[in-house]
């Protein structure tokens, strides 16, 4: 059996760069639990790298601090779903919920939630476990890329059943809760076997297709009644069992049909071989992890294989073994390059964390890239935010951009430029929801009488997105399209307030938003203002692609400085700021590590002839924001990008302008690094004499000869050599 599932994966097995047969287990450093309290949204359960199943256990589903349905600190579990988003502030997925059960049979769904010792609970990339205590149930969970695999053992065997409950889904409100799924149809196709369809609507409106099958045949099953608004069918399927005895069930999905989910399913998990599947994403995960080796202490070890881990779990496979998917107009099509990707949370991701996928994991960009140019072709932008295959127009900016503009900068293979080069123009110029550029380009900025709410964050943004085109315009010979966007990436000295140096809203007649209060938090879905998810102090460093222009709008690298301290060292009041803002965390002042737009400022200093800052604040922010405990994110993961920024700094580097190919320095934050990269490649980082007392660095060596320069460029990282940092 296992050499049939080994056959079924095969396709989908990884194979390092530098073809590593490295048999040490780096799975053993990840703790899938970090992130799963406060604020860190991640979940604990079973997936496949890049995979379209994560299978985890719900301990709640409503309200913002289930965006993940996981909190660690909760009792009961209400069952297991089949989909999770990994570190969002919003939510969606949660699929099919189901839960092991004994006992007298009831009609209330949510009498079936258990207690769980938490001594018993335990993970590990690709399998998750608890003991249920109120069944007397052991639950163990794994994964392939479009399929789980359950295996409950029960202890005692009075009515041995399984809830499934097809409402189920993460939800802002109790209300929306009950009333999220659109249509939901079943079919028992024999004893063992239960196919359906689910439309539901959360953050996008979604269709997965599904095939549920059981070890065993179901005895007998009851259909729970569903509540006014409700559509979504609730099943009690019973089994003849014995204590001691195990239920398996296999969940395959598809955006596609019946049929596509039944095609992935035994494509990947054709037996009941629970080992076998669960070996085969081990497996997976380590072949991706070994791609970079670290020493350090386990601590150290755990923060950065966890962070390698949240960083692989997304951009998720939706399309089915042989390449059809449901794209953004509902149509079922072929995936261009063979798979299609979607969850691209790309106003965190575009920063760092697609960055470090150019330097690690390059054999997917092309697959992530031509994923976005595909869906860009159907709804007529590149995506904001991309979900199942669809577009949920979360946050700001065009940030689609960057990512399909780097790729193409570096030349990374498997992509046309120029229909990438079209996409992104068009994405650009023709207005769509939020991106008003009739108005950006007759005013040089978003009037915030024209702009209700982010009109300063949304100029900003878009002036990144603006400058990306212009290189990829350069690049390819389109000169006059390069003078435009490179205009309107200078756009952001027009909010640029000479009095305050900072970042303001402006009105159609060119005043100045008045009063002002630089520390109000804004939220744009919830309280309005102009910045997004921050404050003015926050969002006036938001000028990636133009950090010298900035400097002089500042007064010189002096003032510049002398401000970016004020940054880091003011505190404001709860009447200024308007109290908690959920997504600004992780504060040093008013810098917030917790939320994206912050991510490059500390990096600042080294390039305003400041390094040693830049060099003292990254390790701080390792040392107070990222720990190895549930509550050791200082916020959101984002799919990845607050891991990667972790990663990316170890490193001793980073992208503060990604489409560059330029990394920035810091100081590097383990003693040594081995980079595995394409064609049998490696980049070795040694941060020599590193110690708490020697933090700064002293100078820096590339391949044996002095290295001066404020940035290292990625030409430079991918053709190997050797980087050593004396530290001081």
């Amino acid at each position: 059996m296992a050499a049939t599932l080994a056959a079924g994966l095969f396709f989908y097995s990884s194979c390092t760069p530098a073809e590593k047969t490295d048999t040490k287990d780096y799975t053993q450093y990840v703790n899938t639990f970090i992130g799963g309290a406060d604020n860190g949204h991640t979940f604990p359960g079973a997936c496949y790298p890049f995979g379209m199943i994560q299978t985890s256990p719900v301990t709640g589903a409503v309200g913002w601090r289930y965006c993940s349905e996981y909190v660690y600190e909760d009792s009961l579990i209400w069952g297991f779903t089949q989909t999770h988003l990994n570190g969002t502030g919003c939510m969606d997925l949660g699929d099919i919920l189901v839960m092991p059960v004994t006992g007298t049979r009831v009609r209330a769904w949510d009498a079936y939630r258990s207690h769980f010792p938490k001594d018993k609970e335990a993970a590990t990339p690709g399998y998750y476990t608890a003991e249920l205590s109120d069944p007397q149930v052991k639950a163990e969970l794994t994964a392939s890329i479009h399929a789980a695999l359950h295996r409950y053992t029960y202890h005692k065997a009075d009515s041995a059943s399984i809830l499934i409950d097809l409402q189920h889904g993460p939800a802002w409100r109790e209300e929306q809760y009950h009333s999220q799924v659109n249509s939901c149809e079943v079919n028992w196709e024999d004893a063992q076997t239960l196919t359906g369809h689910v439309n539901n609507t959360v953050w996008v409106n979604q269709d997965y297709f599904f095939v549920m099958k059981f070890n065993r045949p179901v005895v007998d099953s009851i259909y729970l009644p569903m509540g006014e608004t409700e559509k979504g069918k609730r099943i009690i399927a019973s089994f003849d069992m014995q204590p001691g005895d195990e239920l398996m069930m296999k969940v395959a999905l598809s955006t596609t049909s019946v049929d596509g989910a039944k095609k992935n399913l035994e494509a990947e998990i054709p037996a009941w071989d629970f080992e076998g599947v669960k070996t085969a994403a081990h497996n997976e995960w380590n072949n991706y992890l070994s791609r970079i080796e670290i020493d350090g202490t386990d601590d150290e070890k755990t923060n950065f294989y966890t962070c390698f881990y949240h960083a692989l779990i997304q951009p998720n496979q939706i399309s089915d073994v042989d390449g059809m998917y449901r794209n953004a107009a509902d149509s079922i099509v072929k995936a261009g390059t063979g798979a299609f990707y979607s969850t691209f949370s790309l106003w965190d991701t575009y920063r760092a964390a697609h960055p470090f996928y150019t330097l690690v994991i390059p054999e997917r960009v092309d697959g992530f890239v031509n994923s976005l140019i595909e869906q860009g072709e159907v709804q007529g932008f590149l995506p904001i935010w991309g979900l199942w295959g669809k577009e949920n127009f979360c946050m700001i900016g065009n940030h689609g951009v960057p990512v399909v503009a780097e790729a193409c900068l570096k030349d990374l293979p498997g992509i046309d430029q120029e229909k990438a080069y079209q996409a992104i123009k068009k994405s650009l110029t023709e207005n769509h929801y939020n991106s008003e550029w009739d108005i950006y380009d007759q005013y040089g900025y978003l009037p915030v009488d024209l702009i209700d709410r982010e009109a300063v964050s949304k100029t900003l943004e878009f002036g990144y997105d603006d400058y990306s085109a212009a290189l990829l315009a350069k690049k390819l010979g389109k000169q006059e399209d390069y003078e435009f966007f490179m205009k309107r990436a200078l756009y952001y000295k027009n909010l640029f307030d000479l009095e305050t140096k900072l970042m303001r809203g402006k009105d159609s007649n060119g005043k100045w938003r008045t009063p002002f209060n630089p520390f109000y938090l804004c939220h744009g879905g919830t309280r309005g203002g102009d910045y997004t998810e921050g404050n003015a102090w926050q969002y006036s460093w938001h000028v990636q692609q133009d950090v010298d222009g900035l400097v002089q709008l500042m007064g010189g690298k002096e003032a510049f400085a002398a401000q970016l301290d004020t940054l880091f060292e003011l505190e404001a009041t709860e009447e200024q700021s308007g109290g908690e803002l959920w997504d600004v965390t992780g504060l040093i002042g008013q810098y917030a590590h917790g939320n994206e737009p912050s991510h490059h400022v500390t990096y600042l200093y080294a390039l305003a002839g400041r390094p040693e800052r830049t060099q003292e604040l990254v390790r701080e922010i390792f040392d107070t924001q990222y720990k190895n405990k549930p509550d050791g994110l200082c916020g959101n993961d984002d799919c990845g990008q607050m891991s990667a920024w972790y990663m990316l700094s170890a490193m001793g580097f980073y992208p503060v302008d990604p489409v560059s190919a330029e990394y920035v320095f810091g100081a590097p934050q383990l003693p040594k690094m081995t980079l595995h990269l394409a064609d049998g490649k490696t980049f070795t980082i040694i941060a020599e004499n590193l110690s708490k007392e020697h933090k700064y660095v002293d100078s820096i060596t590339l391949n044996g000869e002095p290295y001066t320069k404020k940035t290292i460029s990625h030409e430079d990282i991918v053709k190997g050599g050797t980087l050593v940092y004396k530290m001081k």
